[in-house]
């Protein structure tokens, strides 16, 4: 049984929280500001980075695997972005049965402006950690990463 008293218990507790209340509030800040400067969301923001990162295109299936959303919520956001000329479906050379999602030039375009206001953004939030603290976040983070907390 967990002794919930426990010094270093309390502790690991309070670092929970603790990134989990920044995560939350610096994706919030990031909601924010997409929609109000840029008129779109979060969501559609990833999905166009997924495909950046991607530049052959993903199956549907890989691309809710990626973003790790169901594919009910990676379909509807591809749709709209469909209309929006910013993504296009193709079919898979290697399984004419599916289709693949990739970046139009226009998407391309869209994203790179976006990526580059995403990164000033997370800059900004960031300001209050030098080079050393930034570094040393990084490699305390990484010791949970190698631990395994981020495998599901």
């Amino acid at each position: 049984m967990v002794n919930y008293y426990a010094d270093n218990t309390r502790q690991h507790l309070r670092v929970w929280l603790k990134l989990l209340k920044t995560s939350s509030n610096v994706e919030a800040m990031l909601r924010e500001r997409l929609r109000r400067e840029c008129g779109t969301t979060l969501p559609r923001f990833d999905v166009m980075a997924a495909l950046d990162h991607h530049p052959d295109g993903l199956r549907m299936s890989q691309l809710s695997r990626f973003l790790k959303v169901s594919n009910g919520n990676t379909t509807g956001i591809v749709n709209r972005l469909v209309e929006d000329g910013m993504i296009e479906r193709a079919q898979d050379s290697l399984d004419r049965r599916a289709q693949k999602v990739c970046l139009t030039p226009n998407g391309k375009k869209e994203f790179e402006h976006l990526a580059q206001l995403h990164a000033q953004w997370i800059d900004d939030i960031m300001t209050p950690l030098s080079t050393e603290h930034s570094a040393t976040l990084i490699s305390l983070l990484e010791k949970l990463t190698k631990f395994g907390v981020t495998q599901p």
